[in-house]
């Protein structure tokens, strides 16, 4: 049965890519928690997610173009030192968000900096990597209205 929208769902999770290194995961943490049907996590995970029992445990394997995409050379560019705020620290793993012309916030990745010349990556770290999942589906309960309200999950004695 699919899960209904405007579900709070609780997990736990272990992020591993295609070789098996442990990228991200609950295991040290609190679980993680999203509102089903407004986009917080990548989409075919949520429709993976959505056919389990509570309890219940799953690998779901997602191929790149199904996780964070294809990595795209066209969002990788070189500009200009002075393109940065005096001062900023420009160092190769730095990352920054920029503002496209519509507004939205980008995030990107200092990747190699050569003289005046700074070369970001637009993509998403993962990126062009195929991602295995080790999903254990926690809990399944109504989002309040003031969690709807605000679009995110608050903690068990309200917002967090």
């Amino acid at each position: 049965m699919a899960l209904e929208p405007n579900k709070v769902v609780t997990m736990n999770y272990v992020l591993k890519d295609e070789d098996g290194v442990v990228i991200d995961s609950t295991e040290d943490g609190k679980p993680f928690s999203f509102i089903s049907g407004n986009e917080q996590i990548l989409p075919k995970l949520e429709e993976a997610v959505s056919t389990m029992i509570i309890g219940g445990k799953k690998t779901v394997k997602l191929a790149a173009e199904d996780a964070y995409g294809e990595f795209d050379e066209g969002a990788v560019q070189t500009v200009n030192k002075s393109a940065f705020p005096d001062g900023a620290d420009l160092e190769v793993g730095m990352s920054y968000f920029s503002t496209t012309p519509d507004g939205q916030q980008v995030r990107f990745t200092i990747t190699k900096v050569v003289g005046d010349a700074v070369t970001v990556d637009f993509n998403h770290p993962l990126a062009g990597r195929n991602l295995e999942f080790e999903v254990e589906l926690l809990d399944v309960r109504d989002a309040t209205p003031e969690e709807l309200e605000h679009g995110h999950v608050h903690g068990p004695d309200g917002h967090h």
